[in-house]
């Protein structure tokens, strides 16, 4: 394992964080707050790095993945949402089952050995329309791992369908469900969440949806959106909601940080992120949640460069190859829509570290 040497640190209060990682010592949010705003950008790379290594090894993951997004027709139309439409837009639509069906066929043809599912609360479909399209997707191949809909997409159905939360996630697992994406989250601040996403579900009720889920016995992911209008003290709060969830379920085996693509979205210009800014928050999200096992830095977000970067600051996950990916692309990623697997071994490799192929399981019973 790496080791941090305590009398190397110039910067007092990562000296005393990295104390604290030391002895195994939960960090604090004052902590987090210091971490997220320092210009001590190496010294706190050295602590991200060194949880990383102690959680992980030399191990970075990536996948081999389908992205499905089934309709672009949702009835809530966030501001910070640059794929979504109404249903009588020229540019609407929905899969139909045979259609779903044909692209994961073509996919498997590809090699991937995962799908992940996401797409807007249309009210035109039913709870039996998820579920049969969960059902054709084992069909094809019994291999195939499934991380399907967002708790906003869940809380939708459940309230549509008139059941309980357990009683869908139950219905879900015996149609093929593996593992939930992380989605909806965004920043929990009502005071932001009602500027960025004002119709969607509230950050309470998304960490009831991820707690039912993992009664179930399902891991999720948590997201986070940054680089919009959230400051510090908003990002602080998010992460200590995820670590005090977390320490009840033991349920999110991956946190998710996003950059916002603004392109196309009615979120008017507030701030300019830069790499600093995506470091800071890699690196605290990774020392701060100790007792979530990955950070996951989704390199088409970040652009392939700044994935491999970070995953010398905490990160241990890049992402997945996503054949067919649209959300992001939508809000104006410059990233190619797939990656080749090829590719990304590469990155991993080149940043002196061991790549291992998973799924959204990692293993997980």
């Amino acid at each position: 394992m790496n080791s941090m040497d305590l009398n190397t640190y110039k910067n007092p209060a990562l000296r005393a964080i990295a104390a604290k990682v030391l002895e195994g010592e939960p960090v604090s949010t004052d902590d987090a707050m210091a971490m997220l705003t320092t210009a001590d950008i190496l010294e706190l790379g050295t602590i991200a790095d060194y949880v990383r290594t102690r959680i992980n090894g030399p191990r970075a993951y990536y996948g081999v993945n389908m992205n499905l997004n089934y309709t672009n027709v949702c009835e809530l139309r966030c501001p910070l949402c640059a794929y979504s439409r109404d249903a009588g837009d020229s540019d609407a639509y929905t899969l139909t089952l045979d259609q779903i069906e044909e692209k994961v066929r073509r996919a498997v043809s590809f090699g991937i050995d995962e799908v992940h599912i996401v797409g807007g609360l249309n009210p035109d479909l039913t709870l039996d329309y998820f579920l049969e399209m969960l059902r054709r997707i084992k069909r094809i191949s019994g291999d195939l791992f499934v991380v399907a809909f967002t708790a906003t997409e869940y809380d939708y159905f459940a309230r549509r369908s008139n059941i309980t939360l357990d009683e869908l996630f139950r219905m879900m697992i015996d149609a093929g469900l593996g593992a939930l994406p992380g989605g909806g989250a965004e920043i929990f601040s009502p005071d932001v969440r009602g500027v960025i996403a004002p119709k969607k579900i509230s950050g309470a009720r998304w960490l009831e949806v991820m707690q039912a889920a993992h009664r179930a016995g399902l891991k999720t992911n948590a997201t986070m959106l940054f680089n919009h209008i959230e400051s510090a003290g908003h990002i602080v709060d998010h992460l200590a909601r995820l670590r005090d969830a977390q320490s009840q379920t033991g349920g999110f085996k991956a946190f998710v940080p996003l950059p916002f693509h603004r392109e196309n979205t009615a979120i008017a210009e507030q701030r300019a992120g830069t790499g600093f800014d995506d470091i800071r928050i890699y690196a605290t999200a990774r020392v701060f949640l100790h007792n979530i096992p990955h950070i996951k830095g989704l390199w088409m977000y970040l652009g392939e460069k700044m994935a491999q970067v970070l995953l010398k600051f905490g990160v241990d996950d890049i992402g997945a190859t996503y054949h067919y990916e649209k959300v992001v692309h939508a809000a104006g990623a410059q990233t190619p829509d797939f990656g080749s697997e090829t590719h990304l071994r590469r990155l991993i490799e080149n940043a002196g570290l061991m790549p291992v192929r998973t799924n959204a399981s990692y293993g997980m019973a």
